[in-house]
Formats: structure tokens, sequence, C-alpha cells
């Protein structure tokens, strides 16, 4: 798998933000079909960080319901997978920067 496919996008929440001052973890959505050492080295290439560690988990899919003028309509939303990514001590991502 090519390291551009494994990374999505990156999580930006309160509970992220505040991961990634206090602890140096990064949040990401990830392809479903990579493993840690596919996700480490995309990130230590697109950052240009050394990793310390990955963890990793898959959010189920979740069942959506929505009233419409057709009727009740029923479907399901996929399935997620995230990492956590631990950065070394003293390196940061700048997960904000202006680029064009």
């Amino acid at each position: 798998m090519k390291a551009s496919d494994v990374l999505i996008k990156p999580i930006l929440s309160e509970k992220a933000n505040k991961q990634a001052e206090k602890a140096n973890r990064y949040a990401f959505y990830v392809d479903r079909k990579a493993n840690k050492l596919e996700i480490k080295k995309a990130v230590e290439k697109f950052y240009g960080v050394q990793v310390q560690d990955v963890n990793t988990l898959v959010m189920p899919s979740k069942q959506k319901a929505k009233y419409t003028k057709a009727g009740f309509i029923v479907g399901r939303k996929p399935a997620k997978k995230k990492a956590i990514v631990t950065v070394a001590e003293g390196e940061t991502i700048d997960l904000y920067s202006e680029s064009v």
C-alpha cells in the first residue's frame, strides 16, 4: 500500500488538540486495511517527524434513519479506522499550516 493511500485526514477536534498539546499524540483517520507499520512510515514521510508509538482502533458502522417525504429511510454510515500517533519528545506536527 502506498504511503499516500494510508492517511486519509487528520482529526481536528477539541480532544485531539488537547492530546497534541499535552502528550504529543496526534489522531488521523486511516485506511481500514493499513497496519501500524504502514501508518508509522506514512506519518514519518509526510510530516518529517519520528514516531514512537501507534495505537489503532476501528469505529464500527452506525445505523442512521431519517424521515422524508418518501417515507422512513434507514441506512448505515461506514466504519472508520483511527490511528493515534505518539511523536518523539520535542517534535510537533503542524496540522494548521497555511500551505497553498
